[in-house]
């Protein structure tokens, strides 16, 4: 969701990533770097496809109870990491040509906060309210309960699930949108980016970087192993993930995106999704992000420029309409009527989100604010 990852940049700023560019594109069209143009890839696709898997997954999780397994690995988890190497290739490129930690902190605060602050004020005075009163209970008083939930999680950090206790009639109890913790996650590795781009390591330290996204990977093995302890264990996920896309951007220019790689990295996750501990420790998160950073720029039936970005709307909203579905009594329709009908009022909703709200916002990206104008060196 999300989240989410920005929308492609066309942009250079004057000096800024020519020659890591050049050196792309002059190794030849095989390499992730040379095969990659700003104008014409497939993530506003893939984003949206990403967001829908999540959708469908916690459809028959909040419906049904079940949602896919892949090995030992839920279909939603398997979208959430994509989401997130998906994020780190991007979020890295863009402060590189941003140039200037506080345009790219404007920008990412852009992204993500108006539409998660209008989502949270609408689950509270519309969906609560709704759903309190289809399980018998007093919407009025679902609305009076409903600005803590608001005010607690505000500043993007999930502390309360459900307002008023709500909903209890689905199964996934007291969890009113539980799509948005992610989110926190998501900023807290953009925070890390920018930390990286003021050390300079993003430009002349990239092999640090790579040392450090090994260490992170050493962790997150050790705690599948059960040979560390399960310490932050979200964190060291998220930064595996996010870490692997940023590698995946600095080192663009070498990474080969040829196809008997791609079908080697299949293979290769193929086995790590069914071996236990996680597909992660073993190998799998690697193989995994270098075929999300394939399917950016060797899917070309995905290539389409959207002239809407869906991907946001459907990953914020999905949950509590889901919520609102079940309480009613739309699992009646079968697991796959009542999923269909969640997707679509979902893609309706996001479909709005983004004309009224994220657009609007992003719409203010030229303005450059006073505060950390310090250029990623």
């Amino acid at each position: 969701m999300t989240v989410l990852a920005p929308r492609g940049q066309t942009a250079r700023a004057p000096g800024v990533d020519a020659r890591a560019d050049h050196r792309g594109r002059a190794t030849g069209s095989h390499t992730l770097g040379s095969a990659f143009d700003p104008r014409s890839n497939s993530l506003d696709v893939l984003r949206l496809v990403l967001a829908t898997t999540v959708a469908v997954a916690h459809a028959g999780a909040i419906g049904f109870g079940r949602q896919p397994v892949i090995g030992g690995t839920e279909l939603g988890e398997l979208a959430v990491d994509a989401f997130f190497v998906l994020s780190g290739f991007l979020v890295t490129r863009s402060l590189l040509q941003l140039g200037s930690v506080g345009r790219y902190a404007w920008h990412r605060f852009l992204r993500i906060m108006p539409g998660f602050w209008v989502c949270l004020l609408l689950t509270a005075a519309l969906v609560a309210p709704a759903v309190a009163a289809l399980e018998g209970g007093a919407p009025g008083a679902a609305l009076g309960r409903s600005w803590g939930y608001v005010t607690q999680n505000g500043l993007l950090f999930m502390r309360d699930f459900s307002v008023a206790g709500l909903p209890t009639g689905t199964h996934q109890p007291h969890v009113i949108n539980g799509a948005l913790w992610t989110l926190f996650y998501e900023a807290v590795c953009y925070v890390g980016v920018a930390v990286l781009g003021v050390l300079g390591l993003l430009r002349r330290r990239r092999a640090l970087v790579a040392a450090g996204v090994v260490a992170v990977w050493l962790v997150v093995a050790g705690q599948e192993a059960g040979l560390l302890p399960l310490v932050g264990e979200l964190f060291w996920r998220f930064f595996l993930m996010f870490g692997l896309g940023v590698l995946g951007y600095l080192y663009r220019d070498r990474l080969s995106v040829h196809g008997r790689w791609a079908l080697l990295a299949v293979a290769g996750l193929v086995v790590a999704l069914w071996l236990e501990p996680g597909y992660r420790a073993v190998g799998g998160g690697v193989a995994f992000a270098y075929l999300c950073l394939v399917a950016v720029v060797r899917t070309p039936w995905l290539r389409h420029r959207l002239r809407a970005d869906l991907s946001y709307g459907m990953y914020v909203y999905h949950w509590p309409i889901e919520t609102l579905l079940a309480t009613a009594g739309a699992t009646a329709l079968t697991q796959v009527g009542f999923t269909v009908a969640a997707v679509i009022l979902a893609a309706s909703v996001a479909l709005a989100s983004w004309y009224l709200v994220e657009e609007p916002a992003l719409s203010h990206k030229g303005f450059t604010p006073s505060w950390g104008r310090r250029a990623a060196r």
